[in-house]
């Protein structure tokens, strides 16, 4: 297990097998949706909890790092922490599902899709709905100052392959709810 793809998929394997339900957020799924890009790390929102921290690591312990302490510490903050694939240092960051009803809607409304880097064989594995990473990234734009350039490419390209596929009662009733509708609207107009 040398690649990225190699780390993707050996994670999903694990989450699957013990059960713990997730989805793909960030750059990887903004590539499904948009234009591919690279990207070194991969991002998981994950109905996690502290009892599955255990076998998560021990399932997990001859390819990544992890700690189990930092993870429980993490869960009990309701914050992301990461494993390291230890063959190429690629990153995961897991994010724990929130307890608020838009990220409960958002989990809802995943869909089950293959992915995987140029050249390498896909990966089965649960995906965040385009509206959904659209959203999301409108809120850490906004978070982030509305300067990333990276950020607001992303969110160009899903418009540019999906628009015609998007719910947009969806995108826009959320988008108004989290604060990001003139975001979703200066987007569309482009």
């Amino acid at each position: 297990m040398t690649t990225p793809n190699a780390a993707f998929k050996r994670i999903v394997e694990v989450l699957d097998s013990l059960e713990i339900p997730y989805f793909v957020t960030g750059s990887v799924a903004s590539s499904v949706y948009g234009i591919a890009r690279t990207t070194l790390d991969l991002d998981l929102v994950a109905d996690l909890r502290e009892s599955h921290i255990r076998q998560l690591v021990s399932e997990l312990r001859a390819d990544f790092y992890g700690d189990p302490e930092m993870m429980a510490d993490a869960l009990k903050r309701g914050r992301s922490f990461n494993l390291i694939h230890l063959a190429t240092s690629y990153k995961i960051d897991i994010f724990p599902l929130g307890p608020d009803q838009y990220s409960r809607q958002a989990f809802k409304r995943r869909r089950y899709a293959q992915t995987s880097a140029p050249g390498e064989q896909p990966v089965a594995c649960a995906l965040a709905s385009a509206e959904d990473i659209i959203l999301s990234n409108l809120g850490g734009y906004r978070a982030g100052g509305e300067v990333s350039e990276t950020q607001w490419r992303d969110l160009r390209g899903i418009i540019m392959v999906s628009r015609a596929r998007l719910d947009h009662e969806y995108l826009r009733l959320w988008a108004s709810r989290l604060g990001v509708a003139d975001l979703l609207e200066r987007l569309l107009g482009e």
